[in-house]
């Protein structure tokens, strides 16, 4: 079965430089990894001491970095090594500046596993959330790498779980410990033999808390907002935005919007401005305006959402009318918002336990979003109320860092 694997991941790679001769996002997937060999060679030497943390995309990062700032400070003298499998994690955080070498990790080859290990010899190991890459956990467990899982999540759906997955079952031998989430994980891969398993919850929680220790300032925003509700609308789609823009059209509240679409193409950004009827400036377009005299500010760029969250009196979270749904709402929710959602929202345990305790809504429809703006915007009692549901449930879920630290 480890031959069919191997034999999978080298035709896919080959496919994947044909594809990647039209499709952009594909031409950084490969493009990226070329020279990975030779960046490990140039910034790590033989005798530097490692540590290896793996994320597959921006979320997996943004949710490990509790940890990684943790085994930073704990480890100085280490370098610290971070890959990403997607562009859409490397491109945005290539230069973070908590890593000593930020990489693409090359395609799961035997021959690339040996040899990215051989270069970077880490003394840890730290794979987020998930993404089991079996070369790579082969090679970890043969040199007896110290190797954790962060934030796991197991379900039913995944391979090592059925009848056909004892080999890719066989590859989990390499982890020290997982560090799951919640215990109906710990369940699952207890009941395949593994007993080293520690349920710590999720990262995701102490990095949003943390937001709230940092300077959020954005004097351009508080500019805007001069001192006026403020519904703020996150990663917006356009579903999401068809429905929003006919609430910012009609309504006749004080209220003002700021708007951080999910994409920021230029002609997607035109359209949504187009399709507002109340004055509307880009942020793109800020400099010399008096920006109070607006009523709707159009964010077209990226990085700052967070921070523009700290200003809001109700966060909107786009991507509910979509598959697999609703983006990131601990981000608003550790500042104590209410938080409005589309419908789709059940992959996400946190959307769905935020909705059970009714510190977020979600809508279908227009009428729906109407009625819990207004309710929300004049019902200050039943706001704060939603917003300190929100809050809490943050607060209470914190401390996954601390147990992962003490653990290892």
């Amino acid at each position: 079965m480890l031959f069919l694997y191997n034999l999978i991941v080298f035709i896919v790679s080959f496919l994947l430089k044909i594809v990647a001769l039209f499709i952009p996002k594909i031409k950084l997937f490969t493009e990226g990894r070329k020279d990975v060999f030779t960046i490990l060679q140039q910034k790590i030497k033989a005798t530097d001491r490692t540590i290896w943390f793996h994320a597959a995309s921006l979320g997996e990062y943004e949710q490990g970095l509790p940890v990684i700032e943790k085994i930073k400070e704990k480890y100085p003298s280490h370098k610290i090594i971070i890959t990403f499998f997607s562009p859409s994690g490397y491109e945005v955080r290539k230069n973070n500046t908590v890593a000593d070498v930020t990489l693409y990790l090359p395609m799961d080859s035997k021959q690339n596993a040996q040899r990215f290990l051989k270069l970077a010899h880490p003394e840890m190991v730290f794979f987020i959330k998930y993404e089991f890459w079996l070369n790579y956990l082969n090679e970890l467990k043969k040199n007896n790498t110290p190797t954790y899982l962060v934030s796991g999540i197991f379900r039913d759906n995944q391979i090592f779980f059925k009848w056909y997955g004892g080999f890719y079952k066989k590859a989990l031998d390499a982890f020290t410990y997982f560090f799951v989430q919640n215990e109906s994980s710990k369940n699952k891969i207890e009941s395949i033999g593994y007993k080293n398993v520690i349920v710590s919850g999720d990262t995701r929680f102490d990095r949003v808390v943390a937001i709230l220790e940092r300077d959020n300032t954005l004097d351009f925003v508080a500019q805007f907002k001069n001192n006026t509700p403020t519904i703020v609308i996150g990663s917006s789609w356009p579903k999401d935005e068809a429905l929003l823009t006919e609430y910012i059209n009609t309504t006749n509240e004080n209220v003002k919007f700021i708007i951080a679409p999910h994409n920021i193409k230029p002609e997607q950004i035109n359209s949504l401005k187009n399709s507002i009827n109340k004055k509307t400036v880009l942020f793109s377009e800020k400099e010399g305006k008096n920006l109070a005299d607006y009523d709707v500010f159009l964010i077209d760029t990226v990085g700052i959402l967070t921070k523009i969250y700290s200003y809001a009196t109700i966060a909107y979270v786009g991507g509910g009318f979509g598959n697999p749904g609703v983006h990131n709402i601990l981000e608003p929710a550790t500042f104590g918002l209410p938080i409005v959602i589309g419908p789709n929202f059940s992959h996400f345990a946190e959307a769905t336990e935020l909705v059970q305790l009714k510190g977020c809504i979600s809508i279908t429809n227009e009428e729906e979003l109407k009625t819990a703006f207004d309710s929300l915007i004049l019902n200050k009692e039943y706001l704060n109320k939603k917003g300190l549901i929100c809050s809490s449930y943050v607060q209470n879920k914190k401390g996954a860092t601390s147990t992962i630290m003490n653990t290892i």
